[in-house]
This record gives structure tokens, sequence and C-alpha cells, in this order.
């Protein structure tokens, strides 16, 4: 509805109410005034004759009461009259209907204006009678109202038609100025819309009343505005439109100063990411020369100053190895080209492994390591083992690194089992070493940092392990946190979200079968992670304060023995072993090369801690079947077989004597198609695998065992190769080699891994060495140093004479096939040929051709045939000299011993 409509509305509407109302309220005043002078002339005239007609009435005078009746009747309004008595008789009665006659005698003067016909009811009363009445009389009088009735309807209509005239002239003046109102606001409507539409040639026409013009001008005087605001805006724009255009020429230029500078960025990257995997080999090779030159350097007769810097020299190495490695981790995580694997896993096992790889930290320091993994811990889980065994392994070396006493444990528990297939793990590793303070806390996890910056000179370390950590577990998942405070140890816990394989329940094993065991433990957490296994086992567990048993006797007794051990302790505990009326097994916290001599006796053991639940469980089968059978007889169980895969005679023959103990019974295999078959008809609990075969090398012969299923799906195959890069050695856990021995084989490593694989501890010690000779040059590299062999040879004389022999026999081989390489550039040919011999070098007493050979072989790998020459050329020296010293040897046996001439000593290039 417009404005000018709503106006007439108004216009018409307000003053008719305001009218209407006021002649409703007047006509009715009016009325009711007329009813109110009625009333009162009736009463009154009434009143005046009621006297004259009650004594007339009292005197029996029935002409004069008639006339006084009818003079009533001149009143206008009346329309009947009537006299009545108490006794029901009427006295006089003019113009009424009997039906209306009053029952009984009014007290006093009553009018009923109910109705259009008023009834006057008035009793009558003597004014000077003599004596008393004895009736009542009264009058009654009806009046006739609807006269005023009529004539206030009458005035009524009079008043309407009054207010509809006055209506119709309201709505044609309201219609006349309604209509202007709309036109004028259309007006300025229309003009607004041309503005807004940029129309400003059509002014707005300004006439009208007074505020139509005002509102015409000021529209006017808007749009004159908005043609000056439209104008500098259009200046504006067009200045601003010069500026942009030359600021997006602007732009267009630094983009392409910033795509060229991004392109240099990316090729600044590329050049640093080969620079990192070419420096990483370039150092690596040097520092595997470095480790084989101080190799060879440790074959010679040494002092013992001279054998401690070499030592040195050997941790330092050892130290910038492990710094190169985590330096390309680092990298390849920041580059985001680290990929995760998903293969299946035991917790159980992956924590034994990192704690057997810690164990010689914390045999040094006396520390009590101990890992546990609780047993809502499904198995086996699907993810990424070798990731999870490097956190593991850099956490708890950390842990290590940074505590003097007491104990490192590991816990592995169900943090939230989030359905079914998956479940998320918290591991975590205390310790009661130094702690760190919250601001330590807060840079921890840095590159290149550490908690102060003195520990890096105390501790040792790069900074790295723990960045490192930290970016795989989130690539995994999960988090990794720190709880410490300074001089109470730290806690280091990290989440693991893993898939569970199948329903993930393992059934206990029952080793013990209700076996009464008692457990001397000193270290509570390892007793109580002890006691709950036994008792998991099988096993009645009592727990004892002393060594010392008393009747009844146990069936199994497991002991742990101090870190601190003396002469007379241990001369206690052999005593002991031998009264011992239960099998005893002993959990000595030292490695298992130094494990003392306590020649336990039958059915007894002794595992060096922490024992993985593997070998532990392994060492209680054996103790409980001893227990059974006489003390005389041998015992019941089947030696442990391993497998030994070489080309190689003299490596062959030497890791034979080098694994020859009780409980241990070997085969060889001088090719990869001769153990595959050996393989299809036994089997073996222990595989040693050489990598560089002809046919068939390592790695396709250990896909094809993988691939015969059931044992061979899951039996250890450890890796015997001269050179093991860490890329190839990931290439080799990939391929299903599960560790990696470098040749020459060192007696620890392959004493921890006949510990770690099939619970052995160390064979008896090898006799000892006479002393060097004083006469001895420790700076010259002997051609033949016969007391170096015997060493190799694990003290066996005869067996390092015949090892040279075999090695003496080989070389017109070796030879030709170096000479057919040479003479068709095969360098892969010319590496097989040289590996083969550096392999043979590295267990004989010929340190001079093992130097040239492994000094060969590593530039070979580097550079290929460039820059060999001279080294061929002191190879092809270094053989004939041996064979000169062989032939002269069995001619006329002199020293065992033989300096080389200085020509023949490799200079610092060729190395």
């Amino acid at each position: 509805m417009s404005l000018g409509n709503r106006l007439t509305l108004w216009i018409l509407c307000l003053p008719l109410l305001v009218l209407l109302l006021v002649a409703v309220v007047t006509l009715h005043q009016d009325t009711e005034w007329r009813k109110s002078a009625l009333r009162d002339r009736v009463v009154t005239a009434a009143e005046q004759q009621a006297p004259e007609m009650a004594q007339a009435m009292y005197e029996g005078a029935q002409p004069r009461l008639d006339g006084m009746a009818r003079r009533l009747l001149d009143i206008e309004e009346a329309r009947g009259v009537g006299v009545y008595t108490d006794q029901g008789m009427i006295q006089l009665e003019l113009g009424r209907n009997r039906a209306q006659v009053a029952t009984s005698p009014p007290q006093e003067a009553y009018l009923d204006t109910n109705g259009d016909l008023w009834r006057l009811l008035m009793p009558l009363e003597p004014a000077d009678a003599e004596g008393t009445m004895t009736t009542q009389a009264w009058l009654e009088l009806d009046i006739d109202s609807r006269a005023l009735t009529l004539d206030y309807y009458r005035r009524l209509a009079i008043a309407g038609l009054g207010l509809l005239i006055l209506g119709l002239l309201l709505f044609v003046i309201a219609s006349a100025l309604g209509r202007r109102v709309d036109t004028s606001l259309n007006s300025a409507a229309e003009a607004l819309r041309r503005l807004r539409s940029g129309e400003f040639d059509t002014p707005m026409v300004e006439e009208g009343a007074p505020e139509l013009r005002r509102l015409a001008r000021q529209v006017n005087a808007l749009g004159d505005e908005l043609q000056q605001s439209r104008d500098n805006m259009q200046r504006q724009i067009e200045q601003t439109t010069a500026e942009l255009e030359e600021t997006m020429e602007t732009i267009e230029i630094k983009n392409i100063e910033l795509d060229l500078a991004h392109r240099r960025a990316l090729e600044a990257n590329r050049i640093k990411s080969e620079f990192l995997a070419s420096m990483s080999h370039e150092i690596r090779t040097p520092l595997n020369g470095i480790v084989g030159f101080c190799r060879l350097l440790g074959r010679s007769r040494l002092e013992p100053r001279q054998r401690e810097w070499l030592d040195q020299v050997h941790v330092a190495c050892d130290n910038l190895l492990a710094l190169v490695n985590d330096v390309l981790d680092f990298s390849r995580m920041e580059a985001g080209r680290l990929e995760l694997d998903r293969a299946e896993l035991d917790m159980v096992s992956l924590v034994d492994e990192a704690l057997g790889l810690q164990a010689p930290l914390a045999h040094q320091k006396g520390l009590e390591l101990l890992g546990l993994v609780y047993d809502d811990v499904p198995s086996p889980l699907r993810g990424d083992p070798l990731r999870i065994r490097q956190v593991l392994t850099n956490l708890i070396h950390n842990a290590l690194k940074f505590t003097e006493q007491g104990e490192v444990i590991v816990r592995v528990m169900v943090e939230e089992q989030r359905d079914p297939g998956h479940v998320l793990l918290r591991v975590s590793i205390s310790d009661t070493g130094i702690g760190l303070t919250p601001q330590e806390q807060h840079t921890l996890f840095q590159a290149f940092r550490q908690a102060a910056a003195s520990h890096s000179r105390q501790y040792g370390g790069s900074g790295l392990g723990l960045a490192i950590s930290r970016q795989l577990v989130e690539q995994m998942g999960g988090q990794i946190t720190v709880e410490s405070e300074p001089s109470r140890g730290s806690n280091f816990s990290f989440t693991l979200p893993l898939d569970v394989v199948g329903n993930g329940e393992t059934a206990p094993d029952t080793i013990l079968d209700g076996d009464r065991v008692a457990l001397y433990e000193p270290h509570a957490p390892t007793r109580h992670a002890l006691k709950h296994l036994l008792t998991l086992w099988g096993g009645q567990v009592e727990e004892v304060h002393h060594p010392d048993l008393a009747p009844p006797y146990p069936a199994l007794m497991v002991a742990a023995l101090p870190t601190e051990l003396d002469e007379t302790l241990l001369e206690e505990w052999r005593v002991r072993l031998q009264a011992s009326p239960c099998p005893i097994l002993l959990l000595v916290n030292v490695p298992p090369l130094e494990m003392p001599d306590l020649k336990p006796p039958h059915g007894c053991e002794i595992l060096s801690k922490p024992a993985s639940r593997q070998a532990l469980a392994d060492a209680l089968r054996r103790c409980s079947a001893a227990k059974r059978l006489p003390a005389r007889e041998p015992r019941s169980r089947h030696p442990a077989r391993v497998l030994v895969v070489d080309d190689n005679t003299i490596n062959r023959r030497l890791l034979r004597e080098l694994l020859k103990r009780p409980g241990l019974e070997l085969a060889e295999a001088k090719s990869g198609e001769e153990a595959l078959a050996l393989a299809e008809g036994e089997t073996f609990q222990l595989v040693l695998m050489d990598i560089r075969m002809p046919g068939m090398d390592g790695i396709e012969t250990t896909q094809a065992l993988r691939r015969l299923g059931e044992h061979w799906a899951r039996c250890p195959i450890i890796a015997v190769t001269a050179h093991a890069h860490d890329s190839e050695r990931q290439r080799l856990q990939e391929a299903g080699l599960q560790e990696v021995l470098v040749k020459p084989v060192d007696s620890n490593r392959l004493e921890a891994v006949l510990h770690r694989h099939l619970g052995l501890v160390s064979s008896p010690s090898a006799p000892a060495l006479p002393p060097p000779s004083d006469t001895s040059v420790a700076s010259d590299l002997a051609v033949v140093d016969m007391d170096l062999g015997a060493r190799l040879a694990n003290g066996n004389v005869s067996l390092a004479h015949e090892l040279l022999d075999e090695l003496v026999h080989s070389l017109p081989a070796t030879l030709n096939e170096l000479h057919a390489a040479l003479s068709t550039g095969d360098s892969e040919a010319l590496l097989d040929a040289v590996h083969a011999l550096n392999g043979a070098c590295r267990y004989c007493g010929a340190p001079e051709l093992a130097l040239v050979a492994e000094t060969l072989e590593t530039r070979l790998r580097s550079r290929g045939l460039e820059d060999v020459d001279s080294l061929i050329n002191d190879l092809f020296q270094a053989i004939e000299r041996l064979r000169d010293w062989h032939a002269q040897d069995h001619e006329s046996p002199l020293s065992c011993t033989t300096s080389a001439s200085s020509s023949s000593a490799s200079s610092p290039d060729d190395g």
C-alpha cells in the first residue's frame, strides 16, 4: 500500500471515528437526560395526586377519584392508571392490562424503568383522615417511553448521515492529497533510480508543496555530488590503473626472478643431496680403509700403549660412521624420502634385539638393563620393524649414555585398543641418570642440540639421535614425550599405532609344568619380571633372599650374580654349583666373552643379562630336561645346527674352528645351489651366508630359502661379507638377512650372534699365545705373521699353517682370474676376484697381502677401474712375495715373520 493510500486512510478514518464517538456519547447523554426528566415529571405528578386520591378513596368519592385519575392520563406519555387494594379490589382502572397488577402494596413510591413501558407504584395514604384505614391501597401508572427511544434512533441516523457526508468530503480531499504525495515520491524514486544508473542529465522538477520542492532540490543536489564523485573516481581509477599496470609489470618481473630463484634453490637442493650422498660415500670409503688398516695393524705385534691408541682410533671411526649415518637419515627424513615398511613384527623380539645391541655398554657401566613387554600386547603386529628397532636403540643408548649407576628399563604396554584390528602401544624407556631441566627438555628434540653444551664433550654424540627418533615416531603416526627431573633420571615414551595380524593372541608355553622354582634376584624390577615369566610358563615361584638352599629343595633355581665379581665370590658359586641338589640357571651381568669360568655341572646353565625371552625359555627347557635325567647322562636336547655357506675354503674352515663347541653341529656349503639342496632335506637353526659367490649369490640364496616356507621363513640368516656399507646393510635386511658380520669376523660379534639367536654361551677360552718378540718392527707389515695367524685361528697354530697353505695354493687360480678380468676390462669380475682374495686373506697371517687386497677392493668399489694400476701392481708383488716366502719356508724353515720391502708398502694415496 502506497504512502498516499495510507495517508488517505488516516485522513478519512481518524476524524470519522472521533466524530462518531462524540455523536454516540452526546446522543446517549441527551437520551438519559430526557428519561430523567420524564421520571421526575411523572413521579412529581403522581405524588401530587396521590394524597387527594387516597382521601377520595377513603371518603368513597368515586367520581372525584376518577377525575384525578383522568388528570394523570393527561400526561403525554401516560397510557394507563389503576387503583387497587390489598384485598384484591379494583377501585379504579383506566387503559390498563389486568395481568400487570401488583400482588402486594409497595411501601414507598417505586418506578420500574425496564423496557419501553414503565410502571409507577405509589401507596395511597390520606393526609388528614380521621382514624385508620382498614385496607391498604396503591396507585399504578403506566408510562410509555418508546417516544424517547425513537427520538434517540432518529437523531442517531441524522448524525450518521452527517458523518457519511463528511466522510465523502474527507475522502475526496485525502485522495487528492495522497495522489499528489505518491506522485512526488514516485518522481523522487525515479530520480534516485536514474542517479543510481548514472543518468545525471534529467533533474527532478521542483514543484508542489514546499516540502516536496525541498526534497526535489536535495535530490538534484545529490545528483550533482554523485556526478562530481563519479568524475573524481574515474580520474582516480585511471590513475590507480596506471599505477597497477606498473605494479603488475614489477610483480611479473619479481615472479620471473622468484621462479629463477626457486629453480636455483631446487638445483641447489639437488646438488646438496648429491653432495651428501657423494660425501657420505667418499667419507665412508676412506673410513672403511682406515678401519681395514687398523684391523690389519691390530694383527701385527704392538706394544700395549700402541694397542690402546689403536682401540681409540676404532672408537673414533665407529663414532664418525654413526654420525654420517645419522646425517643421512636426517636429510632423507627432511626431504620426505624416507619410506616406511609394512611387515610382521614381534615386540618381544624387537625389544630383546635392541637390548642385546646395547648390552655391552650396560655391562661396561655395571647397569641393570631390563625389558618388560606386558602380556596384553598382541603378537604378531604389522609395522616397520627396522625403524622401531632404530628408535628403541637410540633411546636405550641415550639412556645408558647418561646413566652412571642404577638401571634402564624398557616397558611396552597397550595404550588403547581402538578396534580388533588396530592397537596403540606405549613404549617407555626410564633411567636413573642425570635427568633434565624443563629448559633442557624444551630443546631436546631439535637437530644437533643436546641438553647442555658440555654433554657433547663429556658424553659424545651429535645430537641427532633424538631428532631422528622424533621424526620416525611421528612419521609412524605416534608421539614422543619426555618426563624428567634433574638428578632423578628421565622417562622417554612414545606411542605406536600398529595393525594386529589375526587375533593377536599367543598361548603361553608350558615349560616348567608346575615345578617349584627358587628365584634369587637382588634387583627388584628384574625379580618381579622373572617371577611373572616363570609363573606364566607354569612354575610355582618362591622368592629367596639367599642363594643357599635348604630342604625341601626346589626342582629348579634361577639366580643372578652381583655386578661386582671377585675371585672369592666366584669360588663360592663354583662350590655352590657343584653341591646344588637341583639345576641352577645363572644370570650374570657381563658380556658373553667375559663370562666367568664357574665350571657349571651337568644341568646348570649360564646366561648373560639381559637374557632374551627366547634364550631364557630355551635354557629353562634344558634345565628342566636335565633334572629328570641321571647326572652322568648326556643332555637329551638336540644340538643346534648351523649352516656355513661360503665359496672360499679358508673362510669355511676358519668359521668352523670359531664355531666348534659342544651343543653345536656344523654343515658347510660352497655355493648357493648346494645350500639350497641341503635346505630342502634338512633344517638348521642358523645360517652364516657369504654374499658374493659365483652362481647364486647370498641374496638370491636367501630369497630362495625364504620361499621354502615353514621353518625357513623365520630361520635366522646372517650375512658374512667383507664390505657392508649402511646402504648395503639396508639392502641385505630387506632381502631377508637379519644381521651382518663383517670379515674378518669379530669373535665378540660372533658370540653375540650365537647368544642372541641360539642362546649359546661362549666357547672355552683359547690357549694363551706367547708374547710378541721385542725384535719385531711394529711399523712394517710382514709378508707372513704366524702369531697373527694363530690368533685369527682361535689359537690353533697348526690350523694357521694349514690356512696359509690353502691360501698360497689358491693363488694361481686367483692370478688367472685377475689377468682375465684385466684383459677384458671387466670391473665386476675383477671386483669378485679381489673380494674373494680379500676374504681369504682376512683369516690368514698374511698382513701385507690382506692390506693391499682390502685397499684395492675399497678403491674398486668407490672408483671402478680408475687409478687402480699402482694397487694392482702392488697386489701382484705381494702375491709373488708370499709365494716366494712359502717356497723358501718349505725348503728351509726359518723364522715365521718376514718384513716386507719398502717398495711394497702402500703410500697414503694408494689407501
